[in-house]
């Protein structure tokens, strides 16, 4: 993994970086700032492999987003690579009618620095801008609400946001270190399955500096400083329009055309 270019993609400098809380908080926001939640892969017919080199070749030389296992696999090799000490960890997905879904259906990360450890998460879309201490039972405020942490049962946690007077739990988890390679058969469960709520659109969202913009099928939502707006998507010239202008991503990048000089080596050699 190169630092410097990762750092690039980010907007920062890794000239003077420290494995601290400041840094961690640091690169987290940077991250949800400049890196994509979306899953565009999917429709677009690109399978998606665990490997952290496919991420990183994906998110920081084609500049794409992705989905919470490349986008926390990814952050969290460059946690270690820079001395955190990190864990990724499985979580269940809440639907707000308190089910959750099964185990793998979404990686975080726990990061260990001194005495404290933080939930970092850089994959789940509208979530915290900046890592969770990891604590019980106390309210912790974010630039995108008031969260907590408390315990869902005897084996899990769950990170809970505010929402008017009461607690929505976003997520329950297990505090233990799992390997990328495990959320295989989730990762391609999300993927291929007709049952995927992946599989039923595209979305592209991005946090930014006064609030968050998504880009879905039917809909382009911008929130800036509390105020909604909301553009209706006639078409997908339309959509793919927006993507570029917006989110800095084309059907028609590197990796497609990569993928097309391959398919085009192919058939040249079956051929001749």
């Amino acid at each position: 993994m190169n630092g410097t270019a990762y750092f690039s993609r980010l907007g920062l400098d890794n000239s003077d970086i420290a494995a601290n809380e400041a840094t961690l908080r640091l690169l987290q926001k940077r991250h949800l700032l400049t890196v994509p939640f979306e899953n565009l892969d999917i429709h677009w017919k690109r399978p998606i492999v665990l490997e952290v080199d496919r991420f990183y070749e994906k998110i920081v030389i084609d500049k794409r987003g992705g989905f919470c296992y490349e986008l926390n696999g990814l952050f969290n090799g460059l946690l270690r690579s820079l001395g955190f000490q990190t864990r990724l960890i499985s979580a269940c997905v809440g639907d707000g009618n308190g089910n959750f879904s099964p185990e793998y259906d979404h990686a975080a990360i726990i990061v260990t620095i001194g005495e404290k450890e933080y939930l970092a998460d850089v994959g789940f879309g509208a979530f915290t801008a900046e890592p969770l201490q990891f604590v019980a039972d106390i309210e912790q405020h974010d630039a995108t609400g008031v969260y907590v942490i408390r315990h869902h049962d005897d084996a899990y946690f769950g990170a809970a946001k505010k929402d008017g007077y009461d607690w929505k739990t976003e997520y329950i988890f297990k505090p233990i270190a799992r390997d990328l390679m495990e959320f295989g058969p989730r990762c391609d469960f999300q993927q291929y399955s007709p049952e995927s709520h992946f599989l039923k659109g595209k979305i592209c969202s991005l946090l930014t500096e006064t609030g968050r913009k998504t880009l879905t099928d039917k809909s382009y939502i911008v929130t800036m400083d509390g105020e909604r707006s909301e553009t209706t998507i006639g078409s997908e010239t339309e959509f793919d329009l927006i993507l570029g202008q917006e989110f800095g991503i084309s059907k028609n990048d590197r990796a497609n055309l990569k993928e097309n000089g391959q398919n085009v080596l192919r058939y040249i050699k079956c051929n001749t």
